[in-house]
């Protein structure tokens, strides 16, 4: 649990992850790649952010909105693994920045998630990436990041769904058996 102690030193709090806006899911996982669906920036309680950097966010905004994505991400990797040392590695990220014509500094938006994800893993951290900008990102949201981890050996996390539908089968199969008796 080295990672989660680095999380506590550094006096961050994951939230739970945000449920998927349409149909898809906010991970899926083969072999030992695990394929994360992007996500963009938003505190719980608070109005999701809406504009484009460059007019309405300046860089360093986006840098925190970036930053603010990749803790959702982290908070993916968690939900799905049950423990962030089963990350190996951060393999590659994209990061999409919902941004004027005329701005061109989409990496040093994207550095926000890229410099936590080194903060938080270190070396295990540091990634292949692509930053561009975009003419308009889902919602308007400002920020969207999709990213690919190696992880190491180990069963996937079930989903609460999945986690749930089991439980509930397991309690009907018990009821079916006492009434039989």
């Amino acid at each position: 649990m080295k990672t989660e102690r680095r999380l506590k030193e550094l006096g961050i709090e994951l939230t739970m992850p945000t449920a998927p806006m349409a149909n898809y899911v906010n991970a899926v996982r083969t072999g030992n790649l695990l394929y994360l669906a992007g996500k963009g920036p938003g505190l719980p309680g608070h109005p999701l952010p809406v504009g484009k950097v460059g007019r309405d966010f300046t860089k360093e905004q986006g840098y925190e909105y970036a930053r603010q994505t990749g803790l959702s991400l982290i908070a993916v990797m968690k939900a799905e693994l049950g423990d962030l040392d089963r990350v190996k590695r951060i393999v590659k990220v994209l990061g999409m920045v919902n941004a004027t014509p005329e701005f061109g500094e989409q990496p040093e938006v994207i550095n926000g998630c890229s410099d936590l994800f080194v903060t938080v893993f270190g070396e295990r951290g540091r990634h292949a990436r692509s930053a561009v900008g975009m003419g308009s990102l889902p919602r308007g949201i400002p920020v969207e990041i999709e990213v690919i981890v190696e992880v190491n050996a180990g069963p996937a996390r079930a989903s609460a769904a999945a986690a749930s539908r089991k439980s509930a089968g397991r309690a009907k199969r018990k009821s079916a058996k006492a009434k039989r008796r």
